[in-house]
Order: structure tokens, then C-alpha cells, then sequence
């Protein structure tokens, strides 16, 4: 494909920005070098079409690329507070058990995470890195907490922050404790989530833990996510209101996670099982 940029005109611009939203819509990401081969432009072009696109809401920019937008409309995502919304308050309870005072914790975006911070509100000095601002604001009322966030652009659907730098900054720290949610865990295992950067940003995380802690509904069971984290199996802790399928349930045995299953009385304990060790 070959787009020259030498006076860049009004027509070539279209098409070319045309065609990084069809290379999006088939590959998710383009990195900044693709678009330069692809197109035969200058980076500095590049970029232009990037931020021109981003402006116009239909990708958004990531380091070194930019990936799919793919936005969650509002009422979408109120509705999802309101869905099994029991569920996610008993699964939060059931890690605000897990986890003790003082220690340090990246807590990761969504409804299931916002449940999660307003349970641990009743522990004590906890260093906590989220780059969800509404986790970051929940935590910071009536507590001791150090929370650090990502400097960047902010989601309006759900107050995330994103930004070239965000995964830099996550990997500065190092986490006693990672929590996560996901779109989907599908009957192979795999866990991922919807949109691309914050697949980038959990995966940052992740690799700076002693410990991750999956949170997660029944509903995302059997689900497929767009774009794969990793595998069920790959978590230390799964934390969900029900069991999932006897066949995931299978990948798990061996392995060192440990599903815990909160309670359905209301109350915030639950029974643990270590899949593939002693089971109830």
C-alpha cells in the first residue's frame, strides 16, 4: 500500500486514514512502524493520523501504536453495576478477607474492581496502584491508604486513565497482592478482556506480583473475550460467587490455584477449595 505524504492532500489523508481503520477493525493494533511502511509516510505523519483518528473517537493510542476503539457506551456500563450486583459484593467481600493490612495492591478497572475497593475500605495502610480513578477515589475516603494513579487521558465511561506511559509507570512497583476482573473465561481457560490497553496495562501488573487474585461472576463464565490475558490457570486465587463448569474446573486441577467460592448468605466468608489438592 502506498500512501506518499509529500503534499499530503485531503483525499490521501482519507484514504489513508481509511485504511488503518480497516487494518484496525481486522488486527486490533498497528504499531507506529507498520503505519510508516504500510503507507509509505514519515512517523511524524504517522502520528498525525493517530491523533486525528483518536480525536474522532475511532482508536486510541497506545505506546508505540494505537489499537481499536472499542467504547462501552454509559448505560452499558450503569447497567453492569446493577447486574449481579449481590454477586460482585460478596466477591469482594471475600477479598477483602484474603487480604491483610499493610501490604501492597494494583487493583484494576471495571464495576467488579469498584465493588472490590469499597470492601477493602476496612483495612489499614494499604499501598494501593490502581489506574481506575473511581477505585482510586473510592479508597481514598475515610482511610490511611497510599494510592498512586497514572497520569493520562481519562475514559469518561468509567473514569479509566490511559496513557503511552501507564504500563512504565505500573512496573515501577512491585504488588503484594494483583486483583483483576475480565470480560470472559472461556471453556478452553483463557481470560482476557474487551479492549486492548487495558489487557496492556493488567499484563504490566501481573508481572510485578506475588500473588494475582482473579475477581470474577458467574456470568463471564463460558464467555469468549476479545483480546486473551492468559489462562484460569495461570492465577493464584479465583474469587467467584459459584463454581464454573466441571471442564474448567479440570484445567485447574494440579495447579496451583486456589478457587474460593464466597458465600451466598450474605455473610463475607467462603469456602476455599485448592483444585487438584483438597477439595469440597
Amino acid at each position: 500500500m502506498h500512501f506518499a505524504d509529500n503534499h499530503d492532500d485531503g483525499g490521501k489523508k482519507e484514504r489513508r486514514q481509511d485504511f488503518l481503520i480497516r487494518y484496525l477493525e481486522q488486527y486490533q493494533y498497528i504499531s507506529l512502524d507498520d503505519i510508516v511502511s504500510l503507507c509509505s509516510v514519515t512517523a511524524q505523519t504517522a502520528r498525525r493520523d493517530i491523533m486525528a483518528l483518536e480525536r474522532q473517537g475511532k482508536l486510541r493510542r497506545t505506546h508505540g501504536g494505537a489499537v481499536i476503539s472499542l467504547p462501552i457506551e454509559t448505560g452499558i456500563y450503569h447497567q453492569r453495576r446493577v447486574n449481579n450486583a449481590e454477586a460482585k459484593r460478596l466477591i469482594a467481600n471475600k477479598i477483602a478477607e484474603l487480604l491483610p493490612d499493610n501490604c501492597s495492591v494494583f487493583i484494576d478497572t471495571g464495576t467488579t474492581c469498584e465493588a472490590v475497593a469499597r470492601a477493602l475500605t476496612v483495612r489499614r495502610n494499604l499501598r494501593v496502584v490502581t489506574y481506575s480513578l473511581r477505585v482510586a477515589t473510592t479508597l481514598s475516603e475515610n482511610t490511611d491508604f497510599t494510592i498512586a494513579v497514572p497520569g493520562g487521558f481519562i475514559r469518561n465511561v468509567d473514569a479509566a486513565v490511559f496513557s503511552e506511559n501507564a504500563q512504565n509507570f505500573i512496573r515501577a512497583f512491585k504488588f503484594d497482592y494483583v486483583i483483576i476482573s475480565v470480560s470472559g473465561v472461556d471453556n478452553d481457560g483463557d481470560i482476557g478482556d474487551d479492549d486492548y490497553a487495558e489487557v496492556s496495562a493488567v499484563r504490566a501488573a501481573m508481572g510485578q506480583a506475588a500473588r494475582v487474585i482473579l475477581a470474577v461472576d458467574s456470568t463471564k463464565f463460558e464467555r469468549r473475550a476479545l483480546v486473551r490475558l492468559g489462562s484460569i490457570s495461570e492465577m493464584d486465587i479465583v474469587v467467584s460467587e459459584a463454581k464454573p463448569s466441571e471442564r474448567l474446573l479440570s484445567l485447574l486441577d494440579g495447579r496451583k490455584t486456589v478457587y474460593q467460592v464466597a458465600n451466598m448468605d450474605g455473610g463475607s466468608s467462603g469456602s476455599a477449595a485448592k483444585i487438584g489438592a483438597t477439595s469440597e
